[in-house]
């Protein structure tokens, strides 16, 4: 083989290469996007009953659900939630970060969201309203849209969490059984937006309670009843 030989082979040996990379669907975080390779959303649409959810049980539900019709059912589901004991004794209750896997965790685009659980709850973490896209790919309504979406449930401190029991604050909207005007949930914004900034105001999962747990009341204060979904098991 001459020189020139060898000079066209290398140079077709280099394109294909370059078309290869370019059917992996890479995204910015540098893993390959698409649904199957997602495992990390914003829901699209609430289920429609405010913070009644159906329990736990129901919101996993909601995004197994979402995820299958996006073309990522293959992997295990679990809404970003926490849950409350009855009193300050009851040891039945259940921390958000303890229900989401291990990580990392990806957005359809394949921006990765954060490495671990401890980064998901660190300042490093990469979830901003350009990062928490729908199962879609789509971004969410943020606080200077309309209308505004930012608030997504959680019932969570700052940590990932549960709050303390009775006779402290209802935050988990009964345990995500209420939908009426009684009771509340903690939200966070996934735009990391909020009127001042607060360490409260750019929370992605701790920013403040809605006004009762009815659709109207949870709409009032920029929601829609979002929630976070993370892949479990892939």
């Amino acid at each position: 083989m001459n020189g020139l030989t060898r000079s066209v082979a290398a140079l077709a040996g280099a394109m294909a290469g370059l078309a290869g990379c370019a059917g992996t669907g890479g995204g910015p975080g540098g893993l390959p996007a698409g649904a199957a390779n997602m495992s990390f959303f914003v829901t699209s649409a609430g289920i429609g009953k405010g913070g009644d959810l159906g329990g736990l049980e129901g919101a996993d539900q909601h995004c197994q659900s979402l995820a299958q019709a996006a073309g990522a059912g293959q992997q295990t589901w679990h809404a970003y939630l926490s849950t409350q004991g009855k009193s300050l004794d009851d040891p039945n209750f259940v921390n958000a970060r303890d229900r989401i896997g291990t990580g990392p965790w990806q957005n359809a685009k394949g921006a990765v969201i954060a490495k671990t659980v401890d980064d998901l709850h660190s300042p490093s973490n990469n979830l901003t309203k350009e990062t928490a896209l729908d199962e879609k790919g789509q971004p969410v309504n943020g606080r200077a849209d309309s209308p505004n979406k930012h608030d997504m449930l959680t019932g969570s401190r700052p940590d990932g969490t549960a709050f303390p029991g009775a006779p402290f604050a209802d935050m988990t909207c009964g345990n995500w059984t209420k939908g009426g005007t009684e009771g509340s949930a903690m939200t966070g914004h996934h735009d990391r937006s909020g009127p001042i900034n607060a360490p409260w105001a750019t929370s992605w999962n701790s920013s403040h309670p809605t006004r009762g747990c009815d659709p109207a009341g949870v709409r009032s204060t920029g929601g829609d009843a979002l929630l976070y979904c993370f892949a479990v098991k892939r």
